[in-house]
């Protein structure tokens, strides 16, 4: 019963169906030859950036959730005119795309940042459940090319064309976030009708006509992003709700644990939302082949690896994910944000990969088009760190124990072993001794502490091993924050 209590928790909170028990979801792995591929490729590159932008980064708000009723509860309105009226809330909201001009934006700089911080591929939201599109899309006035925006007469205006191709410049794989809700469309949030929560305001399946206009919609956004916009490596849809049934395990959480009086309520939430996803997976391949798409907390084969959002699995799992992270405020730009220490990012970049998946890091623009200097100091961080550690990161696997107190495990594909010591806050030397009881070198291994090229003194124990840090080691580390070492073989 605690297991079912922690999910209706976790599934009506503030992402509502992304916020999923990941580690129970079930997984269907995929079968599609160069998507094995890709995916593999990119469970080695382990590091990549999300970017939350859109038009609502003027007011400094969360992005979109505002406008969806359900959510008032930790997503109040505080912008606006008169923010307690919801419709004058929504069509001044919506106005923003009137003065949306970040006349400062500078994707090139963002993506030499990204990548001297190690980061290996970029997921862009091209639109989010707002559905105010970052591209020039045909199908939408909606969109920052539109002239009634004023970026639209800079020549940067096609935003998403324009990150794409200054990170795909820098050798980072591309990704585009799609939202497949969309609370502007008028298939999807009818304006006769007002919405009661984050779903579609009518039914589909007594409205097919009309759902059927928002399926073509999506559709025909998605693959322009497919066909106009270059190599595409990801597919990142949000939005899990929009799916073609609910979850076997929802019904039962709705069976078994809810009164009657959420009946009305829950049936809407679970409306089926049908978007034929099979269909347009196999047309966005047919133009990107090897597409790696993610199609977040819906069970089923379109969901090539999974995605806890704000957290780090407490183990390792049977299958490809990836930890989305805030790096600091919020997803969306935050005034004054407080990003992570250079030591938390470098220990979470740790802690995910040490348990086979994954990091990608969000950092939000603000309304100018610029990062935040928190932003780039905490890539600089990375960058240093990196800069010696990297081979511990990069291409590698778990191995068990995955973690041992304070010092995290990785094996590359050559059956070498890195365990990294994850240093205390202020913590500038490392110890003259290290004991690690988890794992054995094998007789006559060689270790070696990344950033020296001397080969370090180690004793077998009736437990794992101890390994002797020379003084001036000790005292002048080649990073900060984590120390990792190289055990050429282990038993």
């Amino acid at each position: 019963m605690k297991k079912v209590i922690v999910a209706i928790v976790l599934l009506f909170s503030v992402q509502g169906f992304s916020q999923a028990i990941y580690e129970e979801e079930r997984y269907v792995p995929e079968t599609d030859p160069l998507v094995l591929e890709k995916l593999s490729e990119w469970q080695d590159i382990k590091f990549g950036l999300l970017m939350h932008w859109g038009a609502y980064s003027q007011w400094g708000i969360v992005e979109s959730w505002s406008l969806s009723p359900e959510e008032y509860d930790w997503c109040r309105r505080t912008k606006g005119s008169n923010p307690n009226d919801y419709f004058v809330y929504k069509k001044e909201y919506e106005a923003l795309q009137n003065t949306f001009n970040p006349t400062q934006f500078n994707p090139e700089k963002w993506a030499k940042a990204a990548k001297g911080a190690g980061m290996k591929y970029v997921v862009f939201t091209t639109k989010h459940h707002d559905g105010f599109s970052m591209f020039d899309s045909k199908y939408t006035d909606y969109k920052v090319t539109d002239p009634s925006t004023p970026f639209s007469s800079n020549p940067k205006s096609n935003i998403a064309k324009e990150i794409f191709n200054s990170f795909r410049n820098e050798g980072l794989w591309t990704g585009a976030y799609f939202s497949k809700p969309d609370w502007h469309s008028e298939y999807y949030w009818d304006p006769k009708y007002p919405p009661m929560d984050r779903n579609v305001n009518y039914s589909p399946e007594e409205n097919p006509e009309k759902w059927n206009k928002f399926v073509e919609f999506t559709h025909n956004q998605i693959m322009e992003l497919m066909t106009d916009y270059g190599k595409m490596d990801i597919l990142w849809l949000d939005g899990g709700w929009v799916s073609k049934a609910p979850k076997k395990e929802i019904i039962n959480w709705y069976d078994k644990t809810l009164n009657k009086d959420n009946e009305a309520y829950l049936k809407h939430r679970m409306v089926n939302q049908d978007i034929k996803m099979d269909e347009l997976v196999i047309k966005a391949r047919q133009k990107q082949p090897g597409l790696i798409v993610v199609d977040r907390a819906v069970h089923g084969k379109n969901q090539n690896y999974l995605t806890p959002e704000n957290r780090v699995p407490e183990k390792t799992l049977p299958y490809p994910w990836e930890s989305c992270i805030i790096s600091g405020g919020g997803w969306s730009y935050t005034p004054n944000a407080t990003y992570m220490s250079g030591r938390q990012g470098v220990h979470t970049l740790i802690d995910v990969v040490a348990k086979g998946g994954n990091l990608l890091l969000n950092i939000a623009p603000g309304p100018d088009g610029t990062w935040q200097q928190g932003a780039y100091d905490l890539l600089k961080e990375y960058e240093d760190w990196m800069h010696v550690n990297s081979s511990a990161i990069y291409e590698t696997k778990p191995i068990a124990p995955f973690k041992e107190n304070n010092i995290c495990f990785t094996q590359n594909k050559n059956g070498q072993v890195y365990f990294m010591y994850l240093a205390e806050e202020n913590q500038n030397t490392i110890p003259s001794e290290i004991v690690v009881a988890s794992i054995t070198p094998k007789k006559g291994a060689k270790i070696r502490l990344l950033g020296s090229k001397k080969n370090l003194k180690w004793v077998a124990l009736e437990k794992g091993f101890k390994v002797i840090i020379p003084e001036n080691m000790q005292n002048n580390p080649a990073s900060k924050y984590a120390w990792a070492f190289k055990i050429s073989a282990v038993n």
